[in-house]
């Protein structure tokens, strides 16, 4: 009997290619993969919720794969755990249903980006946060956040490669964002923004134009501009992945 098992996972994405499977790379799908397969005797290639960069991080990253397995859903935890490198963890695992996929039923998503602002960073910290130590105006920077919140085209924030798409959707560029803010904890300044979907790189050219605002380079309401051209060239560059985390997929 074929069976649909969802997992929830955490990973340190540092020392992978990113979610998918690339030849001579490794990748979070490919690991995860192989991992299953030991454990099943299947071959099986897991989906994920979207395609994570080389370098970012997931709290909480959701993937779905098929088995015929007889193996109870919560013992697949200690099985792959067991056999995956420390880095890649799985929280959960659970039978879904049949027609549940992580990618194409998921109805949202939320991104952080951890920035530290002290003057010297932890070698402990650093590849989890962006060293940001130079003056910005944070107040600006919120302002700026705001305003990308609704329903906008964003392909100014969009990577050029339409291969990239993290949901893997090719044609329109609109999504909608539900929350977008700044918050000051200490040295460390995180974005949090929670989204129908996100395009390829677009939190981080997010943050890096906000960054540019924090600057003075550009006014906050110049993100509005920036949307309208519909151009990638108008945005800022692309923020470090280290920052970046995956925290939910929301169903």
């Amino acid at each position: 009997m074929l069976r649909n098992i969802q997992l929830v996972l955490a990973y340190d994405g540092s020392e992978f290619c990113g979610w998918q499977v690339q030849p001579n790379c490794a990748t979070i799908q490919g690991t995860l993969s192989s991992a299953i397969g030991r454990i099943t005797g299947e071959k099986v290639l897991p989906q994920g919720s979207g395609r994570t960069d080389a370098g970012v991080h997931a709290l909480a990253q959701v993937a779905t794969f098929a088995t015929e397995s007889p193996m109870p859903a919560e013992n697949f935890v200690k099985a792959l755990n067991d056999i995956l490198p420390a880095s890649i963890r799985v929280l959960e695992a659970n039978d879904a249903a049949a027609d549940f996929h992580a990618r194409k039923s998921a109805a949202g998503k939320i991104y952080r980006y951890r920035i530290y602002r002290g003057s010297i960073c932890s070698p402990f910290l650093a590849r989890y946060v962006w060293h940001y130590p130079y003056l910005l105006d944070e107040t600006a920077m919120q302002h700026a956040a705001s305003l990308i919140v609704g329903e906008h085209d964003f392909t100014s924030f969009a990577a050029v490669d339409p291969e990239g798409d993290s949901d893997e959707e090719k044609g329109s560029k609109v999504r909608r964002i539900f929350e977008s803010i700044w918050a000051r904890e200490g040295d460390e300044l995180t974005y949090t923004v929670r989204g129908s979907g996100f395009l390829h790189h677009m939190v981080r050219n997010l943050v890096g134009t906000f960054i540019l605002v924090g600057k003075g380079n550009l006014l906050p309401e110049e993100i509005t501009h920036i949307l309208e051209a519909r151009k990638r060239s108008s945005a800022g560059a692309t923020a470090p992945a280290s920052g970046l985390f995956l925290v939910r997929v929301d169903y």
